[in-house]
């Protein structure tokens, strides 16, 4: 099968003089990183160098084999019954693990890959079987005029990189696509667990891909067992709820646990059942107190406003005990790398 960019196919049995006669110093960033990432799946090094985003620490660089890049796009097209009859769209930046995959899968799964630039409102000119996107590409999408139409040309879309705000999945129930959360990190290779977010199979947790499959450690942190991407477990510092060795529900990062009072607090869960109240960037965090230990807050992004209302309206939504000691602002957020909001908790 074949790579399309700029309309032009390119056979993937050809795939290795083209990218050789291509001249990166003259094509746009995105296309400078597919061909070099092409160019590095090709040669003889045994791994791919990949940037981790550095949402849970500093971003640094690992090196994954090639083969663990191969398992792991078998197991999704597999999961998919993506072959040799199916078309794909990337729209995502070979520069990071996600869209890396999204090459390697239509390699080894011999399919049609059509590349479009990266855009926060992906083109979506023609019916596809598989894309993949990240929250900020659907929300735009869908706040354009033919946006439901360009998201029901793709038969499933699987989205990551961020979490999928309650906003964001009730707008996917009326799309006829197939629309999938992904859980994993670039040490997986991509995502190891799947949740579908509408139609008649949605549901609120996680289940592992084929020959995965989770236990969880004293802290009740996720502990991903995937053989066929390394013999040693992956742990995590994701707290969940384990329904069975296939299937969880993800509460937040154990980096970010609360402990106010002696009630665990998750700011993940919390965040989620205010979102629909506060127009603006926003997290929980916490300040060392000397009667709760932790004392919960909430920062919100821009200009400071009176918050007699937004209080009135966080009572209907949180419990007693979730309810934040103090609201606080903050001009600008810090941010990773990659867009991320950086939680920083206060001081006293």
């Amino acid at each position: 099968m074949a790579l399309i960019i700029h309309n032009q196919r390119i056979e993937f049995s050809e795939l290795t003089s083209a990218v050789r006669s291509q001249d990166l110093v003259k094509v746009a960033d995105w296309e400078h990183a597919l061909y070099s990432f092409l160019e590095n799946w090709m040669d003889d090094s045994e791994c791919i160098a990949v940037q981790t985003s550095g949402s849970t620490g500093t971003p640094k660089t690992i090196f994954l084999p090639k083969e663990m890049l191969s398992a792991s796009a078998r197991m999704t097209n597999k999961y998919f019954g993506l072959n040799e009859n199916s078309t794909a769209l990337l729209c995502l930046s070979a520069g990071y693990i996600a869209g890396k995959m999204m090459v390697v899968r239509a390699l080894i799964g011999n399919y049609d890959l059509y590349v479009h630039p990266p855009a926060s409102a992906p083109m979506i000119d023609k019916q596809y079987d598989f894309c993949a996107m990240v929250p900020m590409q659907v929300e735009a999408l869908l706040q354009l005029d033919d946006g439901m139409e360009r998201l029901n040309r793709l038969n499933t879309l699987i989205i990551g990189g961020s979490a999928v705000t309650s906003t964001l999945q009730n707008s996917l129930q009326s799309l006829q696509t197939a629309c999938y959360s992904t859980y994993g990190m670039t040490e997986t290779v991509s995502h190891i667990a799947l949740q579908q977010l509408n139609g008649s199979n949605q549901t609120d947790s996680y289940n592992a891909l084929d020959g995965v499959h989770f236990t969880t450690d004293e802290r009740d942190c996720l502990i991903i067992h995937a053989p066929h991407l390394q013999p040693a477990p992956f742990i995590t510092n994701d707290v969940v709820t384990l329904h069975s060795p296939s299937n969880f529900q993800w509460l937040g990062r154990f980096d970010n646990v609360i402990n106010s009072g002696g009630i665990k607090l998750h700011p993940e869960l919390l965040s989620k059942k205010i979102e629909s109240l506060i127009n603006r960037r926003f997290y929980f965090c916490s300040t060392p107190d000397p009667t709760f230990g932790e004392k919960l807050i909430l920062m919100i992004e821009g200009e400071r406003f009176d918050t007699a209302s937004l209080r009135i309206q966080l009572k209907t939504a949180l419990s007693q005990y979730e309810l934040p000691k103090e609201i606080r602002f903050m001009d600008k957020f810090e941010e990773t790398g990659n867009g991320k909001v950086k939680i920083v908790n206060g001081e006293q």
